[in-house]
């Protein structure tokens, strides 16, 4: 049976990367979750492998026959592959057939074989082009900044598809070490409640805000304290695709070194003069360090 348990698997979180040792990983235990995940290249090239192998196999058993395929051209091994692929592929171009009860018996296990064989592949062909994928972009950098007298957490989302997507939620909450009395360590994490947690028709750009006030995880913190705690920001927004009908979802982290204090976002939407407004994606990832009377708000 293939293993995988051999090699460890790092996980990163907040830029944090976590060495995951000790759980099976036998490719047999989820199947299905690695033909969904593996990329194309990697499932084509898996699928095509399998392919030849179950013909070589069906090839070498109709050779254990005597004189088993009529017309079969060229003799040998390659005769026999060749009539094993028009068997499981269920194509039976008619020159080359069984000729005796010990062909038709193989014969009859490898269609039966092949049509279990292409139903499978096909649902796995289908279930992966009809998964349902979110086309969003999150700002490389989170900013905190004074807005309306208040300090704010602001983080940029835009939906490059340019599709409605219906009802859209989204749940910002921050994850950080902390140490009981006991000296008991653990990781908690804690709902940044937004200004506007939904948005009917998520289009364009989203601008999510957290007012960092007293009731806030945030309130009192430095940057100091999120390095000393490995803070990090996990962001989820989930909406319905009205092309596909389809419930989407995207997520993002940050870790504490992607912060950035007393920043803003450079303005994405320009107006010409003339009523026609540009959005330039090219600047969504800028920021730059506010002036002191823009700090002070």
């Amino acid at each position: 049976m293939l293993h995988f348990h051999r090699r460890p698997r790092i996980i990163t979180i907040g830029g944090r990367p976590f060495v995951s040792q000790g759980l099976s990983r036998r490719i047999w235990d989820d199947i299905y979750h690695h033909a969904l995940t593996v990329r194309w290249p990697v499932f084509f090239a898996l699928v095509g492998t399998a392919f030849l192998l179950l013909n070589t196999v069906f090839a070498t058993l109709y050779q254990l026959g005597t004189q088993p395929i009529a017309n079969q051209f060229p003799q040998g091994f390659g005769g026999a592959f060749f009539f094993s692929v028009e068997t499981l592929a269920t194509v039976g171009y008619g020159d080359m057939h069984p000729q005796t009860i010990y062909a038709h018996t193989v014969a009859t296990v490898e269609i039966f074989t092949g049509m279990g064989c292409i139903a499978v592949v096909t649902g796995l062909i289908f279930s992966r082009f009809s998964r349902p994928r979110a086309k969003m972009i999150f700002s490389n950098h989170p900013v905190i900044r004074v807005i309306d007298g208040q300090r704010t957490l602001m983080i940029r989302a835009a939906n490059t598809r340019q599709n409605v997507i219906a009802e859209a939620s989204a749940q910002l909450h921050m994850l950080r070490l902390e140490t009981s009395p006991e000296g008991f360590k653990l990781r908690k994490i804690y709902d940044l409640k937004l200004v506007r947690d939904r948005h009917p028709i998520f289009i364009l750009s989203w601008s999510l805000m957290h007012i960092i006030n007293e009731s806030s995880p945030l309130y009192g913190m430095t940057p100091a304290d999120m390095e000393s705690t490995q803070a990090v920001l996990l962001l989820t927004i989930e909406g319905i695709d009205e092309t596909t009908s389809q419930s989407m979802l995207a997520r993002h982290q940050w870790s504490h070194q992607e912060l950035r204090w007393n920043h803003r976002y450079l303005d994405l939407v320009h107006d010409d003069g003339n009523g026609l407004n540009t959005i330039d994606y090219n600047v969504f990832h800028d920021v730059l360090p506010l002036e002191d009377d823009e700090q002070a708000g």
